[in-house]
């Protein structure tokens, strides 16, 4: 039998047997117990993860991303089980049913808290057979991405996508925009962008684009407009009259640090990431015009709001001009769309981008969780897990201060950092891979998953092999298959690929599947209030409980190695005590499952509870 038709036979015993409960508890065999398989603040470094620039962004895995494969455990991904009030085994067939998540609708909401999928169009999916992807082969996948049908359980089940740059641009990351009005001509036609939003719109995914206001291409016709400018200007004065795009970059006669010459004349330009990126004025409100103006084309389109590439370096070491900036793009995004979602990238320690709340802007990037040096990293990798619930609780604050309205941003991995599976060695390094995805799913806000980590795709060094290609199949040659970018690396990758995993009950896809559904099954997930329960938490368990409007639902995770057991007397939920009812879904990285009996909790190593 497929693994489709399993599941989908397995909710008609769901509903059988939950008709059952309500006419008889006693005769459907006891609870619904869940048992499931499935589901740092740092400063950059000076230049990491740049485009262009020689060596840049490397994370050095430290070799990590070669072990661990033999080791990965194996569990049902849903077969959970019964109560086991009476002591009973995981496994025994009298007490299987079905998983308590697959009985539970989705409740996604259409607000802006979601779960975004970040795509590199240029890895994703190549419609055409030129070894790039393109806007085509992304829409033949958002079935994958989300099909919006929520009767089916297929699809990943994120409902917004951040698009990597997709404008003309001479390079393969296109960070370096030739023209902010149009598509490049790799990915497709402004027909085909359109395209991709209306299919999106029907599935209710909402697409932010990447936008670069820190710098341009030196292709850009702005910029080549302005030297030729100078070129002719010869010994006189410059009139920004007769060249207004003089005016949109950083020229001077005084070579200063990360200037370069404009060739054929005495003066210099800005460009603080690499020669081919000058720097644009953002005091010019010649420009900000055309900002406004490049806004609203696209917003007016129908994309659903902007990730704002390196707003740190807006005014390089001038945070309050960066922030005044910000304030007056939020300003002007919201004016034109009041729904439109705005997300920036301030690669910094937390309390200096803390800081850039104070613009208005919705979200940034929370990089204290992120990557290998991160609290996510550091907690699953021995660190007390009290630590992921100290913080967590205290970003309300940290936050909060600066703007009451703030939505977090968590992310795990992005394209500038080397892929998770690399954090981890050793035998459990798929029991790691997978409960550190769901650590950061599982946080408050707008959660961010970069395309692959939830195949546990692998990738370090530079930044072409952090954008591999898509791993459809293990076949390269298969169609929808990427080449990859120029200069990437060969290396192989640590797990199977989908098409193995889709068939593979135990899989980091199908553990991925399973925490975005508990996600958009509970709002209070992303919408709540945290309070961090410190008396249960300690080295190897953190407890959570997340209030919005008049429901709270509660975060056990477990990261110890070994099986161990959690009191939950005493302790009410939504103003009841805690018993197996309460749950409301299970994460488990190996064959043995969480159990709730009575109340108590005996968790094993890397697995997670969700009461409600």
């Amino acid at each position: 039998m497929g693994v489709r038709h399993w599941k989908t036979g397995r909710r008609i015993l769901a509903v059988m047997l939950a008709g059952c409960m309500l006419l008889s508890s006693a005769g459907c065999g006891g609870s619904s117990q869940a048992g499931s398989e499935n589901a740092g603040a740092q400063e950059e470094p000076e230049g990491a993860g740049r485009e262009g620039q020689s060596g840049s962004g490397d994370e050095g895995q430290d070799g990590m991303q070669e072990e661990g494969q033999a080791g990965s455990e194996n569990g049902a991904s849903d077969g959970a089980q019964d109560g086991m009030a009476g002591g009973n085994k995981a496994g025994e067939a009298t007490e299987e049913i079905t998983d308590v998540t697959d009985t539970i609708p989705l409740n996604v909401i259409d607000d802006s808290y979601r779960t975004y999928y970040e795509v590199f169009v240029y890895s994703f999916c190549d419609s055409d057979g030129d070894g790039i992807g393109d806007l085509q082969g992304l829409i033949s996948k958002l079935d994958y991405i989300n099909d919006g049908d929520d009767s089916t359980d297929t699809d990943l089940g994120c409902n917004g996508i951040w698009l990597m740059p997709v404008n003309p641009s001479p390079t393969y990351h296109k960070y370096d925009v030739m023209d902010y009005y149009d598509i490049d001509a790799a990915y497709g036609t402004m027909e085909d962008f359109q395209e991709l939003l209306a299919a999106c719109e029907r599935r209710g995914i909402k697409v932010i684009m990447d936008l670069v206001l820190n710098h341009s291409s030196s292709q850009n016709p702005w910029f080549m407009e302005a030297c030729d400018y100078l070129r002719e200007l010869g010994d006189g004065e410059p009139d920004v009259s007769e060249c207004p795009s003089f005016a949109y970059y950083h020229f001077s006669k005084e070579k200063g640090a990360g200037c370069y010459a404009v060739e054929g004349t005495d003066w210099y330009y800005e460009a603080q990431f690499y020669s081919e990126m000058p720097d644009l004025n953002l005091d010019s409100e010649a420009l900000r015009t055309e900002i406004e103006k490049i806004a609203g084309f696209w917003l007016d389109l129908g994309v659903g709001g902007f990730r704002l590439d390196a707003v740190k370096e807006f005014y390089t070491g001038n945070p309050k001009a960066n922030i005044e900036f910000l304030s007056w793009f939020t300003g002007v995004v919201k004016e034109r769309k009041e729904d439109a979602y705005l997300v920036g990238e301030a690669w910094l320690g937390i309390s200096d981008y803390a800081q850039y709340y104070e613009s208005g802007i919705d979200s940034l990037f929370n990089f204290a969780f992120a990557d290998k040096g991160g609290i996510i990293s550091k907690v699953v990798n021995g660190s007390p897990a009290s630590r992921y619930g100290a913080e967590s609780a205290a970003l309300q604050e940290t936050f909060g201060q600066y703007n009451e309205n703030y939505i977090d941003a968590p992310f795990y991995t992005n394209h500038d950092m080397g892929r998770s599976a690399g954090y981890y060695a050793g035998e459990n390094s798929e029991k790691q891979t997978k409960f550190a995805g769901a650590m950061n799913l599982l946080m408050s806000g707008s959660a961010f998953l970069y395309y692959g980590e939830e195949l546990g795709m692998k990738g370090a060094g530079k930044d072409e092999n952090k954008r591999a290609p898509m791993y459809w199949s293990k076949d390269a040659e298969k169609e929808g298959m990427c080449a990859g970018p120029p200069d990437m690396d060969a290396f192989e990758m640590k797990f199977d690929s989908l098409e193995e995993q889709e068939q593979e009950s135990d899989s980091i896809y199908h553990y991925y599947k399973k925490v975005i559904r508990i996600r958009n099954q509970n709002p209070e997930i992303a919408r709540g209030e945290v309070t961090y329960l410190e008396e249960l938490s300690g080295d190897s368990f953190c407890v959570l409980r997340k209030q919005w409007e008049d429901s709270e639902i509660m975060l056990i995770f477990h990261t110890g190695e070994g099986t161990e057991e959690l009191d939950l007397k005493n302790l009410t939920l939504n103003g009841a005590e805690i018993s197996e009812k309460s749950i409301r879904g299970t994460l488990e990285t190996g064959e043995e499952k969480v159990v709730v009996t009575g109340q108590k909790a005996v968790m094993p190593s890397y697995s997670i509870l969700v009461l409600k």
